[in-house]
């Protein structure tokens, strides 16, 4: 720990009011130190993290961290705030901040040591010394485990207490100049000396988070407390950054119940099937330990069992215990389309090279099972052509499968994609695959609560679920709701065929917004996804191509137009952002809106704005031209399968040139506060989006 903390990373006066302003001023400190080498790119890396699940932990503890490529070692800066900061704890404010920054590629002895450090939080007494601490020097050696450097003084005395604590909690106390890591070995599991004969009941965990640096270990930490003090064997699984090492299978089947505390997917999961499960997100691991326990021994008493090993999706371990339907909503159908998007942009990359090779006609060209010469272009053609309408007619099955596996985890791929082809089947189309997606969901969920007999549990994944639940989400897209579905489609359909005139321009200007809002986020993944939809049948038509046009034209303005400010008004942006504009260029030019994000990041309140009236005027103005595109992708290397190719570059240029001119208005009117460090302040980046860092579907 000693190369990751010094006195300089110390701040015991930290006079930042919110949590953007506390992470800028503590990473200052790693900037000037040499261990961050781009301030603006680190903080909007730790805003992301903090956009996933608040940092804020009870008793007083936040704890900012990330892992990023422009951090160049482990390091952990450490503040203390006399009014607090809200990090989303449930108890209020932090007067303890510990930002913790790992390198991308961060080896696994420092990532061990920031474990150590996140297993001390969990001591009070710990946390205690830190708020007594009378200097720097001192806070940083308390935090490093170092040697109090005089016997009897305020500091060693508050060392000591935090190494009396350890013990208390039965964990070996430190020699001197040890790490936190030597202080934070656990001990549950191992039996006391005056432990009863009576066999303890024991609970296996498996704890982990996004970044499996911090909230990993010290809900492992508070588990294991919490078991010590009930009298209970726990013995948890971190699966951190620094990888994990599997349980023994022996002490599992040994164990009375599980418990997961996790934001992500639990590797191997299926080694805890068929025990008493509590699921929760790996918060509650570290704030409600006793809770958990108490839950899992009472499911163990009333012998409830499920079918799988826990009753807990993907998206429940995405985010926090307790989500909103509609959060949990909105996150099964991105887990969806994020599948689908890969098939949409190989199968219509081929199906754009087709059309470039051997024109509209080759739609109409026979099998190449039947006709392929290999001397002949248009065999080539019709090759790409079929090989992309193939990847295409993936697209409502993927769509739907992905759904139901957001929903119901593995078990419910198989009736997802059933439903899905279903839905392609009787012409549902993309309306189709979304009901059939949460239909097959809804049934494997409501068939993995039922409790099954001990001896049926090991066919239940691979014959009984698929079987039934792929019957009766097939009974329902065939018999009940296909055909009403399949109904609405070709209304949607022919409504878009027939839009002309100002109708047309409204929906151009609404999905050029829509792409420029969140950058990657839900709204412009919904833009995206409707468009794509349209083109992903052999024969789109004109208005589903237009659309797809708009589409593309709107999501190359926000980089184009910030590599261009950049350009004309380089003053007004910081060294990095000037670099970030050059590859702006490149990046808006191949459609890939990523280029926009680091300036929407830092500034927010003028970037997006400002791309969202390029974007929406762009949009309109491809309606306008009749752009048409076949390909859903591709930027300007498509250029040459665009209908009105000319007019379409007008329009985006349009949009480039508004956007330019606002972005460079609104920074130009802006008065930086005295000591202020340029564009993009901490008042901007506080309201920095959580899409702002996620990448484009497109």
């Amino acid at each position: 720990m000693s190369d990751m903390i010094t006195a300089d990373l110390v701040d015991l006066d930290l006079s930042a009011d919110t949590k953007e302003a506390a992470a800028r001023a503590l990473a200052e400190r790693m900037v000037a130190l040499g261990r961050v080498t781009d301030l603006d790119g680190f903080l909007a890396d730790v805003a992301a993290r903090e956009a996933q699940m608040p940092t804020g932990l009870d008793g007083g503890i936040g704890i900012p961290h990330c892992r990023s490529e422009h951090v160049t070692e482990p390091t952990l800066a450490f503040g203390r705030s006399a009014a607090g900061i809200d990090f989303g704890a449930a108890d209020g404010p932090a007067d303890l901040i510990f930002l913790i920054a790992a390198p991308a590629g961060a080896d696994d002895a420092h990532l061990t040591i920031l474990s150590s450090l996140a297993r001390q939080l969990m001591n009070a007494e710990f946390t205690d010394a830190l708020r007594s601490a009378g200097d720097a020097a001192a806070a940083a050696a308390l935090i490093r485990g170092d040697k109090p450097a005089a016997a009897g003084s305020e500091d060693s005395a508050a060392a000591s207490g935090a190494a009396s604590a350890d013990a208390a909690a039965g964990k070996t106390a430190p020699a001197p100049g040890a790490s936190v890591e030597d202080a934070s070995a656990p001990a549950s599991g191992a039996p006391s000396a005056d432990e009863p004969d009576e066999r303890p009941f024991r609970i296996v965990a498996v704890t982990s988070c996004p970044t499996g640096i911090a909230h990993t270990y010290m809900a492992a930490e508070s588990l294991e407390n919490a078991g010590r003090a009930a009298g209970i064997e726990v013995v948890v699984e971190t699966q951190g950054s620094a990888g994990f090492t599997r349980l023994d299978p022996a002490v599992i089947a040994a164990a009375d119940g599980v418990i997961f505390a996790h934001d992500v997917p639990v590797r191997e999961k299926e080694r805890f099937a068929g025990k008493p499960t509590v699921d929760v997100g790996v918060k509650a691991g570290i704030n409600r330990p006793g809770e958990l326990i108490t839950e899992v021994r009472g499911k163990a008493e009333r012998g409830e069992v499920t079918s799988g090993s826990a009753p807990s999706t993907p998206v429940e371990r995405a985010g926090e215990s307790g989500e909103g339907y509609g959060t949990k909503l909105r996150k099964w159908l991105m887990s969806g389309v994020s599948y689908m998007v890969p098939f949409v942009a190989a199968g219509g990359l081929l199906i754009a090279l087709g059309f470039a090779i051997g024109g509209y006609k080759i739609k109409s060209a026979p099998s190449v099972m039947d006709h392929f010469v290999w001397t002949q272009t248009d065999s080539w053609a019709a090759l790409m052509f079929q090989i992309g309408a193939v990847a295409f007619g993936f697209l409502v099955p993927v769509l739907a499968g992905y759904i139901a596996y957001g929903m119901a985890d593995r078990p419910g791929l198989v009736p997802g994609f059933v439903g899905g082809m279903i839905a392609s089947t009787i012409s549902a189309g993309f309306l189709g695959g979304l009901v059939a997606g949460l239909l097959a969901g809804g049934v494997v969920l409501a068939i993995q609560k039922v409790n099954i007999p001990p001896v049926l549990r090991g066919i239940m994944p691979v014959v009984v679920i698929p079987l039934i639940s792929s019957a009766i989400v097939g009974f329902l897209m065939f018999v009940v709701v296909g055909k009403p579905i399949a109904s609405a489609q070709k209304g949607m359909t022919d409504w878009l065929n027939g839009l002309s005139g100002s109708n047309a321009l409204l929906l151009g200007a609404l999905l050029g917004l829509m792409m420029c809002f969140d950058l990657g986020g839900p709204v412009n993944k919904v833009a995206y996804t409707f468009a794509t939809a349209g083109i992903a049948v052999s024969s789109p038509s004109d208005s589903a191509m237009k659309i797809m046009a708009a589409v593309m034209a709107a999501g190359m303005v926000p980089p184009l137009a910030m590599a261009l400010a950049t350009t004309v008004r380089g003053k007004l942006f910081t060294e990095t952002e000037r670099e970030n504009g050059k590859a702006a260029w490149v990046l808006g030019a191949s459609f890939i809106s990523e280029g926009a994000i680091p300036f929407a990041a830092a500034d927010p309140l003028r970037v997006i704005p400002s791309s969202m009236v390029g974007g929406a005027i762009t949009g309109s103005l491809s309606m306008a031209f009749g752009a048409t595109l076949r390909a859903p992708h591709g930027g300007i290397f498509v250029v040459p399968l665009i209908g009105n190719a000319f007019l379409y570059l007008i329009a985006i240029a349009v949009g480039v040139c508004v956007t330019t001119t606002l972005v460079v208005v609104l920074k130009g009117m802006r008065k930086p506060a005295p000591g202020a460090a340029g564009p993009g302040t901490v008042d901007d980046t506080a309201t920095a989006t959580t899409e702002a860092k996620q990448p484009v579907a497109a």
